[in-house]
C-alpha cells in the first residue's frame, strides 16, 4: 500500500512537472508569432521622413520600413496596407516595404493655395497568424522650396520730402505691415529683404538714399537734398528672399518716386545774378551811381544806379505761396564810415536817396554794401556792392602809391629790357601813379619824366601802372646801382617825386686773368712728392659762379707735376723724384665755373728748374694730400683735421692757408696745426674746397705745403626754383578734353635726390593733369561760360626723405566757341495785368542771355493765336498790348493766358530759348467800403493805461466776397487832428479804437479821431467816419476797494450758484454796474452786476484748471446804458480765485487684468508682479493703499500678499508640487492712504516651473536687457498676443548667458532671458513647445523691434531650453527604447510569476498534510503542525508620505513625444514609472512600481498574515487538462505591493523537485475532484502541456542557474551582475544538510532512490510528449513499479482519511530527514527573497535556447508558461473557457 501511494505520489509530479514544461515552452513558441509587424529597428515608433515640394511622381519616400514579417511569397505572415491616406498622395509596396509620392497629375505644393506642408499616414499590419493589427505612423514633411519670387502689393510706390529735410531722417515707411513686398514661401524663402539699386536713368538715386535695415525697408536719406538742383528722385527697390544659396535666391523691383518740396534754404539774390562756375552762388554784383559834388537832395533824388537795385528769393516754389517771404533791403556798411550822412535806402523799393550834398574834397567815392533780406528773420541774407563816384574838377596833384621803387636788370640784358622787380628777375618793376581827381581804377593819364639818366632807362606812358625799359646797355663792373627820382604831372599839377634805385645784375663778361704772364720758379732734388712748388692766382671780377677759378695745367709738367684745380698750387707729383739741372716749362690755364657755353679762361706759363738739395730740410707733413667730407649744416667752429707737420730739426713750425679759402670759410692754427670751421657753409654756392697749407720754419726755403680737399655734402635747405623765364599766362579751347595748356619746368640745387623735381597741382585736380616734365593738359572738357578762367596752382617738390616744395600759379584763360542757346532769366514769367489798359502798354520785360561772347539776342513770340493781343520787341524784349483786355471775356473765373516767346542768337548756330508767360487778367475795385455810421462816440478815463478799448468802427464793401477788394482795414488819419492820432489807434482788422500812450488828459475834454476805412482792391478805395471821444470826470468813474481780490478756495464739488466772493466799489452819486470782462471765456464764474457777488456758473473741475484770474469791471449805470463803458486803473480789478482740490476721482488701475507666474520652487515672499492704480486727484487723494480679496485656500492659507503702498504682490506660500495651479483674487486700491475711494482689477497668478519656460539668448549684457526690459516684454506681449489674444510674458530671470558642459560657464557679455507666457483662456502656462514655435518663428521680426532697444548689432542668438529641462532629458534619452521595453517585459514576469509562487506555496502545505498523513510515525520529536485557515489580513495601513521629489522630478512630464506614445501621464506628486502602453494580451496590467525597499518589507509582512489557499490535485487522464483550484482567499482592501526583484522559477523548480521527492500526493477520488471544482468563489490556476511543443530545445537542465530565469532581454537587464547565490549552488550540487540528514535505514535509503527516480521522471517528461507521459503513469498504476535491489522493504501504512485542520501526525526517520531538508531549502529560499537578489548571470552552454528565447519567456511570464486566466463567476463561464471539458466537469483538453 505505501508502495502504490508512493507510485501516486510520483504519478502526479510528474505530470504537473512535465505540464509545466510544455506550458512554458507552448507559450515561448507562440510568443514568436507576435513578433511578426513589429518594427525592427530601435528609436521612435514614428517614421519621419522629409521630401522637398514639387518632387516628382514616384520619388522614394521610405526605402524600407523595416516591419517585422514577410508581406510577399507563397507564406506571407503579414499583410500591409495604408490608412489615412487622404488624397492618396501615398503608394504603398507591401513586398519592399516601400512608399513612393503618388503626384500623377497634381503637383505636391507646399505654398498656396494647397498648403500641404506634411503628410501623415498610417501603414497597417495585420499579423496573419494571430490576427493582431498594428499601426506605424510615417510623417512626411514637405520642405519648401525656393520657387516664388517676393511680390510688392502696389505697383509703384509715392513719397515726398522737404529739402530741409536731415540726413539720416527716415522719409518712407510704406513697406511697414502689409504693404510692402510678401513671398509665400517658408522660412528663410519667405523672408523680404529690401535694398536699393542702380537706376541707370538716375544714377544719383542710389547715392542719394538707403535701406540701412533692409528687413524693414524704411527708406533713410543719405545725402542732403536741394531742390534747385533735383526735384524728383526715381528709386529702384529691389526685394529679395533671404534663401541660403545665394544664386537661387528671387528678386522683384518696384519703383518709389520721392518728390523734393522747396524749402525755405536759400536767402534773397540780387538781379543780375551770374553764378559762379559748380555753384548756385552769384558772383558779387556791383551797382553803380554817379552824382556831381555839392548838388542838393532835390536836384540828384532818387539816385539813379546801374543797374537798378532788385533782390529776389531763391525759394521760389514755396508753398503755399502765402508762405513765400517779402524783401527788404538796407545799407549794411560802407566807407568812408560816415555814409548815413549822405544816403538812406527804401527798405522795400531799394530807392537811393540822397540826404545832403557831398564835397568831393572830403569824399571822393562811397563804396557801400547793401544787404537784402526775407522779412521772416531768414538767417541768409545777400549782399552786393553799390559804389557812387562824386564827380568833380581837377583840383588835385598826383601822387606815388610807394615812397620808393626798388629795381633790378641784368649787366647782360638787351635794350628795352624792362626792370624787375626782384632778384629773380620774374615780375616786372610796377609804378603806380594815381591822381585824386580820378578813380582810382581809371587811367589818370599822367606824364612821368625821370629826373636822371634819362639816357639809360625810360618810363611807359599810359596806364595805371607804369613799366621802366632799358635805353642803352648797362655793366655792373663800371656801375653797379642806379639812383634817380621820378615826377608825375597831370598837365596842371605835379606830384611829389619818388625815388628809385635800380641794381645791375651780374653776367659772365670777365675773363681770368693772372697777374702775371710766365713765373720762374727753382725746386731742390730733395723736395718730396706733395711739396709746394708755387701757388698761383688769378682775378675774375664777375661775381658768383662767374668768377669762380679751376686751375689745370695743360702741358710740360711731364707728370713730375701737378696743380691744385681749386687753389692754383703747384706740387711735386706723387712718387716722383727730381733731377738736378732738369728743367720744366708749365702751361696752366684758369677758367672760371660759369655754364659751358658762357665759360672765360686764360693761360700762363711757369717755368721750373731743379737745383741740388739744401742744406736745411723745411718741415713734412705726414701726408701731401687729405680728404675730408663735410656737411653743409655743420656748425661753426667744428674741428675739422689735424694738420700738424714734423721738422728734422725741431724748429717751430708756423701753419697757414696759403691759398683755396678766399671767403677765409676755413680757420687754421697757426701753431698748432687744426683745420677749423670758421664761416657757415653753402654747398650750392660752394660745394668743394682745395686748401693749400704750408708750413714753415722761419728759414726761406723751410716751407712745404699740403693739400686739404674739403667736399661739402649736401643737405635739403633749398626748394624747387621755377624758371622765370617761362610764360604764366595760358588759354585752352573749352569743350576739348585732354588739350595741352603749357609746360611748367623747376630746378632744384641741391645734389642727388634731393634735386629731383616732382610736380603736381595744387588745386582743380579734377580739371587739369600735369606729366612729369611738367606739360599740363585738360582732365575733362572744360566750360567757358561756368567758368571762363583759372588761377592752377603748380607744385614743385623734391625728392627728399622731408621735401621741400614750392608753386607756381599760372593764369589760364579758357577760350569760348559757340556752344550754348541763350537762356531767360526766368523759364516761366507771371505777370498781372490790369482790364482795359489801353493798347501799347509796356507790361513786362523779358530778358535772355548768351553765355557765348559776342552773342546778339533777339526775342519773338513763339504762339501764333496770341499774336493778335500782345508785341515783343525783338531787342529790348518789351511785351506790349496790342488791344485792352476785358476780365468779363473770359470764362474761366481766374482770367488768363498763356503763350511761348523765344529768343536766340542772330549769328549763332544754336537752338533758341523758351520761355512761358502767363499774363493773369485783373478784376478792378469798384465799390469802397461804407462805414455803419459817420460819427461813432467813446468815452475814456483820464488815467487809461496803453490799449485801453474805447469803441469800434464797422465798415462794408459791397465787393463780391472772397476777393481782396471786399477786405476791410482801418486806420487812422493823422492828417486832420495829429494829435489825437498821437494818443488813440484803431486796430487794423478788428476796427476796436484803443489808446495808444497812458493817457493823462483833462476830464471833459472831447477829441476828434477820423478813422479811414479801405480796401485791398486795385485801385485802393476808402472812406472815413469820425470818432468823438469823451473824457470823463474821475469823480464819475467807480474806484474798487482793492486793486486785487483772493476769496477762499473753492471747492471743485461747488455747485452752480455757490458764493466765491464779493468785490465793491464806489463812485459819487452813481449807481455802479459790476461785470466780468477778461479771464472769465468758459463762463465758470458769475457776477450779480449790481451787488459784486460772485458765483460759481458751471460745474469746476480742479483737474482741469487749478486756478482763475478774473479782471472785473465798475461802471457807471450811465454808462453802461449808453453802452459806453470806461476802463480805467481804478474801476477794474483782478479777482483770484483757487480750486480746491476733493477726492471726486477713484483710483484707476493702469490694468483692468494682470496676469503673473510664480514658479514652484519659489521662496516666502517672492515678488510676483508690481500693480499700480492712478488717480486724477492730488495730495493724500492720490495716495493708494492696495489690499487683496483672495478666495478660501486650502488650509486656510493665504497665497499671496501685496505691500500696502507700493502695489508690490509677493507669495505668502509654498508652491511644491503645484505645477499648473493657478490663483485668481482681486487687488482693491484705496486712495487717502485707504480712506477714500477705490478701485479694483482683477489678478491671475499661474504656478509654473522651468518645463514652462524658454531662454531667450542675446548678444548683449544682462544690464541693458534689465534696463530696457519692460519695453522687450511688450513686443514678445505683441508676438505671442497674434497665436493666443490676451496671453502675458512674465520674466522669470535676467542673467549672464550659460554655455558649455552642464552649463556651467558664464559669459557677461551676453544674457539668458528666461521667460514664460501665460494663457488667460486656461489660466495656465501656454506649452513650452508652442512658446518656442511663436517666438522662433518670428526670430526675425523679433530682432527688428528689438533693434532700437539692444542698440547696434544687438540681436537675440537662439531660444533654447532651460538647463534643467535639458539635463532631465538627456537622463530621459539614456533610457531608450529598448530599457523602457525591458522594464516592461520586467514587470509583466513579475506579475506572471505571481501565479507559480502561490502554486509552490499550495504545493509545499499539501506536501506536508500529505507526509503526515503517510508517515504516522512518532519517532519526529516536534511534529510540523497541520495547515491552519490564515486570520484575515488587516485593512492596508495607509503608507507614509513620500518625500519631496528631487528638483526636476516631475519634468517627466514633457519627455519624449507624447502625441506618439500617448502616454498617460501620472499626476504630480505620484512615485510611478511610465511605462509604454500595451494590450492586456501583450503585457498585462501594470498597477505601479514602488522604488521604497521599506515599503517592500512591510508589505510582505502582511501577505505572510493572508490566508494561504488550498490546493487539491488529482490524477489527470489521458487528453486531459490538469487544473489546480486555489481557494479564493477572504476579500480585503486591495493594497499596491511593491514588487522584490527575487528569482521565481528557481523556486519553484525546488517546490516541485520537493513534491516529486517526497511522494506525498494523494491520490483523490474522482468525486472528490468534481466537489471543490463546484466550489463557488474559486481561482483557477491552469497548467497546460502541449504535446507538439515540449521539445528538448526549450528544456533546461536541473543545474542551471536560477538567475537564468530573471533575464528580460539577451543584451540588456535591470538588474546588475551580482554573485551566484546559496541555491544555485544547492541546485548544482547536494547541500551538507542533505547528505548529513540522510540515515544508512533502509527507509532513508529507499527514499533517496525514489527521489533519483523522480529526478529522471521529471527530464523524461521535459523530452516526451505530455500522452507518452501519462501512458507510463497509468502502467506503473496498473503493475507494482519496480524497486531497486538495494531498497529495503518499506513498512505498510493504512490509508487514512485527509486530516483535519487540528490534527497532529507523526513522521518516522525517513520522512524526518526529508523534512528537514524541506525545511532547510525553503529557508534558503526565503532568505535569498529577503536579500532581494540582484545577479543576472550568463546561461550555461547548454541552455542558448534558452537564453536566446528569454525575452519571449517575459513577455509570456516565464518558462514556466503559466497564465491566469480572467475570473469568473460561475461554472459555466468556466466550461466555455475549457472546451475538452467532460460531462463530469473535467478538462480533457489534453
Amino acid at each position: 500500500m505505501l508502495q502504490q501511494c508512493y507510485l501516486w505520489k510520483w504519478l502526479a509530479s510528474g505530470i504537473i512537472l512535465g505540464a509545466l514544461f510544455a506550458l512554458c515552452f507552448g507559450q515561448y513558441d507562440d510568443d514568436w508569432q507576435y513578433e511578426d509587424c513589429k518594427l525592427a529597428r530601435g528609436g521612435p515608433p514614428a517614421t519621419i521622413v522629409a521630401i522637398d515640394e514639387e518632387s516628382r511622381n514616384g520619388t522614394i519616400l521610405v526605402d524600407n520600413m523595416l516591419i517585422k514579417g514577410t508581406a510577399g511569397g507563397p507564406d506571407p505572415t503579414i499583410e500591409l496596407s495604408l490608412k489615412d491616406n487622404v488624397d492618396y498622395w501615398v503608394l504603398l509596396d507591401p513586398v519592399k516595404q516601400m512608399l513612393f509620392l503618388n503626384s500623377t497629375g497634381r503637383v505636391l505644393d507646399r505654398d498656396p493655395p494647397m498648403n500641404i506642408h506634411s503628410i501623415v499616414v498610417q501603414v497597417q499590419c495585420i499579423n496573419k497568424k494571430v490576427g493582431t493589427v498594428i499601426y506605424h505612423e510615417v510623417r512626411i514633411v514637405v520642405r519648401d522650396r525656393n520657387d516664388n519670387s517676393p511680390t510688392f502689393k502696389h505697383d509703384s510706390y509715392y513719397a515726398t520730402v522737404n529739402e530741409l529735410t536731415p540726413v539720416g531722417t527716415t522719409i518712407f515707411t510704406g513697406f511697414s505691415g502689409d504693404n510692402g513686398a510678401t513671398d509665400i514661401d517658408d522660412g528663410p524663402n519667405g523672408q523680404i529683404e529690401y535694398v536699393i539699386q542702380y537706376n541707370p536713368d538716375d544714377p544719383t538715386s542710389n547715392d542719394t538714399f538707403e535701406i540701412p535695415l533692409m528687413l524693414t525697408g524704411n527708406v533713410v536719406l543719405r545725402k542732403r537734398l536741394n531742390y534747385e538742383d533735383k526735384t524728383r528722385y526715381f528709386v529702384i527697390i529691389q526685394a529679395n528672399d533671404r534663401a541660403q544659396n545665394l544664386n537661387e535666391r528671387r528678386t522683384t523691383t518696384t519703383t518709389l518716386t520721392v518728390d523734393i518740396l522747396d524749402g525755405d534754404d536759400l536767402g534773397p539774390m540780387f538781379l543780375p545774378c551770374v553764378l559762379v562756375p559748380n555753384t548756385r552762388d552769384c558772383r558779387p554784383l556791383t551797382y553803380q551811381a554817379a552824382i556831381p559834388e555839392l548838388r542838393t537832395p532835390e536836384e540828384l533824388n532818387p539816385i539813379i544806379v546801374t543797374p537798378p537795385i532788385q533782390a529776389v528769393d531763391q525759394d521760389r516754389n514755396i508753398q503755399p505761396p502765402s508762405d513765400r517771404p517779402g524783401i527788404l533791403y538796407s545799407i549794411l556798411v560802407g566807407t568812408p564810415e560816415d555814409y548815413p550822412r549822405f544816403f538812406q535806402m527804401h527798405p522795400r523799393t531799394a530807392e537811393l536817396s540822397l540826404l545832403e550834398p557831398v564835397n568831393r574834397d572830403f569824399h571822393q567815392k562811397f563804396d557801400l554794401v547793401i544787404k537784402a533780406e526775407q522779412d521772416n528773420g531768414h538767417p541768409l541774407p545777400a549782399f552786393a556792392s553799390l559804389h557812387i563816384e562824386i564827380l568833380d574838377e581837377n583840383n588835385q596833384s598826383p601822387y606815388f602809391t610807394m615812397p620808393s621803387y626798388q629795381g633790378y636788370i641784368l649787366e647782360s640784358a638787351p635794350v628795352g629790357a624792362t626792370i624787375s622787380d626782384s632778384l629773380n628777375l620774374t615780375t616786372p618793376l610796377r609804378i603806380v601813379a594815381l591822381d585824386k581827381d580820378i578813380e582810382d581804377t581809371k587811367d589818370p593819364e599822367l606824364h612821368l619824366f625821370l629826373n636822371d639818366y634819362t639816357s639809360v632807362f625810360t618810363v611807359t606812358q599810359t596806364g595805371i601802372t607804369r613799366y621802366l625799359t632799358l635805353l642803352q646797355p648797362v655793366d655792373r663792373e663800371e656801375q653797379q646801382t642806379y639812383t634817380f627820382s621820378i615826377t608825375a604831372f597831370d598837365g596842371v599839377q605835379e606830384s611829389e617825386p619818388v625815388i628809385v634805385n635800380i641794381r645791375v645784375m651780374d653776367a659772365n663778361d670777365n675773363t681770368p686773368t693772372f697777374p702775371e704772364i710766365s713765373y720762374d720758379v727753382y725746386v731742390y732734388t730733395d723736395m718730396s712728392p706733395g711739396d709746394s712748388v708755387i701757388q698761383l692766382t688769378a682775378v675774375d671780377a664777375d661775381e658768383g659762379p662767374n668768377g669762380e677759378i679751376t686751375y689745370d695745367i695743360l702741358v710740360g709738367a711731364q707728370g713730375d707735376f701737378a696743380i691744385n684745380r681749386t687753389s692754383g698750387l703747384v706740387t711735386v707729383a706723387p712718387g716722383r723724384a727730381l733731377t738736378v739741372g732738369r728743367t720744366y716749362a708749365l702751361t696752366v690755364q684758369a677758367a672760371d665755373n660759369a655754364p659751358p657755353a658762357e665759360r672765360r679762361h686764360s693761360i700762363c706759363t711757369v717755368y721750373i728748374e731743379v737745383l741740388p738739395p739744401n742744406n736745411q730740410s723745411p718741415p713734412r707733413f705726414p701726408q701731401l694730400m687729405y680728404s675730408l667730407e663735410i656737411s653743409e649744416a655743420m656748425r661753426i667752429g667744428a674741428v675739422l683735421l689735424n694738420l700738424q707737420a714734423t721738422d728734422r730739426e725741431g724748429d717751430p713750425i708756423t701753419y697757414a692757408i696759403e691759398n683755396g679759402d678766399p671767403q677765409r670759410v676755413f680757420n687754421l692754427s697757426e701753431t698748432t696745426g687744426i683745420l677749423t670751421l670758421g664761416k657757415a657753409l653753402d654747398r650750392e654756392s660752394t660745394d668743394r674746397y682745395i686748401l693749400i697749407v704750408t708750413a714753415s720754419d722761419g728759414r726761406p726755403d723751410g716751407t712745404s705745403t699740403a693739400t686739404v680737399n674739403v667736399v661739402v655734402t649736401d643737405v635739403n635747405d633749398n626748394a624747387p626754383m621755377f624758371d622765370p623765364y617761362l610764360p604764366r599766362n595760358l588759354s585752352v579751347v573749352e569743350e576739348e578734353a585732354n588739350a595741352f595748356v603749357g609746360q611748367v619746368r623747376a630746378t632744384d640745387p641741391d645734389a642727388g635726390i634731393n634735386g629731383q623735381v616732382h610736380y603736381s597741382l595744387g588745386n582743380f585736380n579734377n580739371l587739369f593733369r600735369i606729366t612729369s616734365n611738367g606739360s599740363i593738359y585738360t582732365a575733362v572738357k572744360l566750360n567757358r561760360e561756368v567758368r571762363d578762367s583759372y588761377q592752377l596752382v603748380v607744385v614743385a617738390t623734391d625728392g627728399a626723405v622731408h621735401p621741400r616744395h614750392s608753386t607756381l600759379t599760372l593764369a589760364i584763360k579758357v577760350l569760348d566757341i559757340d556752344d550754348n542757346s541763350p537762356v531767360f532769366t526766368n523759364s516761366t514769367y507771371t505777370v498781372v495785368v490790369e482790364e482795359n489798359l489801353p493798347a501799347g502798354t509796356t507790361f513786362l520785360q523779358i530778358e535772355a542771355k548768351d553765355v557765348d561772347l559776342g552773342a546778339n539776342v533777339s526775342y519773338r513770340i513763339r504762339s501764333p493765336e496770341v499774336k493778335h493781343f500782345f508785341a515783343l520787341h525783338p531787342f529790348t524784349g518789351e511785351l506790349s498790348l496790342l488791344r485792352s483786355l476785358d476780365y468779363e471775356s473770359f470764362p474761366e473765373q481766374e482770367a488768363s493766358i498763356t503763350f511761348l516767346v523765344e529768343a536766340f542768337d542772330i549769328y549763332g548756330t544754336m537752338p533758341p530759348g523758351i520761355a512761358t508767360v502767363t499774363v493773369i487778367v485783373k478784376d478792378m475795385n469798384d465799390y469802397p467800403p461804407v462805414f455803419s455810421k459817420r460819427i461813432y462816440k467813446g468815452m475814456v478815463a483820464p488815467d487809461a493805461v496803453k490799449g485801453t478799448p474805447i469803441t469800434t468802427v464797422y465798415a462794408e464793401d459791397a465787393d463780391p466776397p472772397g476777393l481782396p477788394a471786399s477786405r476791410v482795414r482801418y486806420r487812422v488819419d493823422d492828417v486832420q487832428f495829429p494829435y489825437p492820432a498821437s494818443i488813440f489807434d484803431v486796430e487794423e482788422d478788428s476796427g476796436r479804437v484803443i489808446t495808444r500812450v497812458n493817457l493823462n488828459e483833462e476830464p471833459t475834454t472831447i477829441f476828434k479821431l477820423v478813422v479811414v476805412a479801405f480796401d485791398d482792391g486795385e485801385p485802393v478805395m476808402s472812406s472815413s467816419a469820425t470818432v468823438k471821444i469823451l473824457v470823463l470826470h474821475p469823480g464819475e468813474i467807480p474806484r474798487f476797494t482793492q486793486e486785487e481780490y483772493r476769496p477762499p478756495p473753492v471747492s471743485e464739488l461747488a455747485t452752480r450758484g455757490t458764493m466765491v466772493g464779493v468785490i465793491s466799489a464806489a463812485a459819487i452819486n452813481q449807481s455802479i454796474v459790476y461785470s466780468i470782462v477778461a479771464g472769465n471765456e468758459e463762463d465758470m464764474f458769475g457776477i450779480n452786476n449790481i451787488t459784486g457777488v460772485i458765483y460759481v456758473n458751471a460745474p469746476l473741475d480742479y483737474e482741469t484748471r487749478t486756478s482763475y484770474v478774473l479782471r472785473v469791471q465798475a461802471d457807471s449805470l450811465e454808462v453802461v446804458l449808453a453802452n459806453l463803458r470806461v476802463p480805467s486803473k481804478s474801476n477794474t480789478a483782478k479777482v483770484y480765485i483757487e480750486i480746491q482740490d476733493e477726492n471726486d476721482h477713484p483710483p484707476v488701475f493702469q490694468k483692468k487684468f494682470y496676469i503673473g507666474g510664480v514658479s514652484e520652487d519659489a521662496r516666502m515672499f517672492t515678488s510676483v508682479l508690481r500693480v499700480k492704480a492712478t488717480d486724477k486727484d492730488t495730495g493724500n487723494y492720490s495716495a493708494m493703499a492696495y489690499r487683496l480679496i483672495i478666495p478660501p485656500i486650502k488650509e486656510g492659507k493665504e497665497g499671496f500678499v501685496v505691500e500696502t503702498y507700493t502695489g508690490l504682490i509677493k507669495t505668502a506660500m509654498l508652491f511644491h508640487n503645484m505645477r499648473r495651479s493657478y490663483f485668481k483674487f482681486q487687488v482693491i486700491a484705496t486712495d487717502n492712504y485707504g480712506q477714500g475711494l477705490s478701485g479694483k482689477a482683477d489678478v491671475l497668478v499661474s504656478v509654473v516651473n522651468q518645463l514652462d519656460m524658454q531662454v531667450i539668448v542675446s548678444n548683449v549684457p544682462p544690464t541693458l536687457v534689465e534696463k530696457k526690459i519692460e519695453d522687450l516684454t511688450e513686443i514678445l506681449d505683441r508676438y505671442v498676443q497674434e497665436q493666443i489674444p490676451g496671453a502675458k510674458v512674465v520674466v522669470e530671470s535676467i542673467g549672464a548667458r550659460r554655455h558649455g558642459d552642464a552649463f556651467s560657464l558664464e559669459d557677461y557679455t551676453k544674457c539668458d532671458l528666461t521667460v514664460y507666457a501665460i494663457d488667460p483662456q486656461t489660466n495656465r502656462a501656454i506649452d513650452r513647445n508652442e512658446l518656442f514655435k511663436f517666438l522662433d518663428g518670428k526670430l526675425l521680426d523679433i530682432n527688428k523691434d528689438f533693434q532700437p532697444h539692444y542698440g547696434e548689432g544687438g540681436r537675440i542668438l537662439e531660444i533654447r531650453t532651460p538647463e534643467a529641462v535639458t539635463s532631465i532629458k538627456k537622463r530621459g534619452e539614456s533610457l531608450g527604447y529598448t530599457e523602457g521595453a525591458l522594464l516592461a517585459l520586467a514587470f509583466i514576469i513579475i506579475l506572471c510569476c505571481i501565479p507559480a509562487i502561490l502554486v509552490v506555496l499550495v504545493s509545499y502545505r499539501q506536501f506536508k498534510v500529505r507526509q503526515a498523513e503517510c508517515t504516522k510515525t512518532a519517532r519526529i520529536q516536534s511534529a510540523l503542525p497541520a495547515a491552519k485557515p490564515a486570520a484575515p489580513a488587516p485593512a492596508p495601513v495607509a503608507a507614509p508620505p513620500p518625500p519631496p521629489p528631487p528638483p526636476g522630478a516631475h519634468l517627466y512630464e514633457e519627455l519624449g513625444d507624447s502625441t506618439m506614445h500617448k502616454y498617460e501621464m501620472p499626476q504630480y506628486g505620484s512615485r510611478r514609472r511610465l511605462l509604454p502602453p500595451a494590450g492586456p494580451e501583450e503585457y498585462g496590467e501594470v498597477v505601479g512600481e514602488a522604488e521604497e525597499e521599506e515599503e517592500y518589507e512591510e508589505e510582505e509582512e502582511k501577505a505572510k498574515k493572508i490566508k494561504k489557499p488550498k490546493v487539491e490535485i488529482r490524477e489527470p487522464s489521458e487528453e486531459e487538462e490538469v487544473v489546480v483550484t486555489i481557494e479564493k482567499p477572504p476579500p480585503a482592501e486591495p493594497t499596491y505591493t511593491t514588487w522584490k526583484r527575487a528569482r521565481i522559477f528557481p523556486m519553484i523548480f525546488k517546490k516541485v523537485r520537493g513534491l516529486a521527492d517526497r511522494r506525498a500526493l494523494a491520490d483523490l477520488e474522482g468525486e472528490e475532484w468534481q466537489r471543490r471544482l463546484e466550489e463557488a468563489e474559486k481561482d483557477y490556476l491552469k497548467l497546460t502541456l502541449d504535446q507538439e511543443e515540449a521539445t528538448e530545445s526549450t528544456v533546461e537542465s536541473e543545474e542551471e542557474s536560477s538567475s537564468d530565469y530573471t533575464e528580460y532581454s539577451e543584451e540588456e537587464s535591470e538588474f546588475s551582475e551580482s554573485e551566484t547565490t546559496e541555491e544555485e549552488s544547492e541546485s548544482e550540487t547536494p547541500s551538507e544538510e542533505e547528505e548529513s540528514s540522510t540515515p544508512e535505514s533502509e527507509e532513508s535509503e529507499s527514499t533517496e532512490s525514489e527521489g533519483e527516480k523522480a529526478r529522471k521522471n521529471i527530464f523524461l517528461a521535459r523530452r516526451r510528449p505530455v500522452v507518452e507521459e501519462v501512458k507510463e503513469v497509468k502502467s506503473r498504476k496498473k503493475g507494482p513499479p519496480e524497486e531497486p535491489e538495494e531498497e529495503p522493504p518499506v513498512e505498510e501504512e493504512k490509508e487514512e482519511e485527509e486530516p483535519t485542520a487540528g490534527e497532529e501526525s507523526e513522521l518516522g526517520p525517513a520522512e524526518e530527514a526529508v523534512a528537514l531538508e524541506a525545511t532547510e531549502e525553503a529557508s534558503t529560499e526565503s532568505a535569498s527573497v529577503e536579500r532581494g537578489v540582484d545577479s543576472e548571470e550568463e546561461s550555461e552552454p547548454g541552455s542558448s535556447g534558452s537564453s536566446s528565447s528569454s525575452s519571449s519567456e517575459s513577455q509570456s511570464g516565464g518558462p514556466w508558461g503559466f497564465q491566469v486566466p480572467p475570473y469568473a463567476n460561475s461554472r459555466d463561464a468556466r466550461r466555455e473557457r475549457s472546451p475538452g471539458t467532460s460531462s463530469e466537469g473535467y478538462n480533457t483538453a489534453l
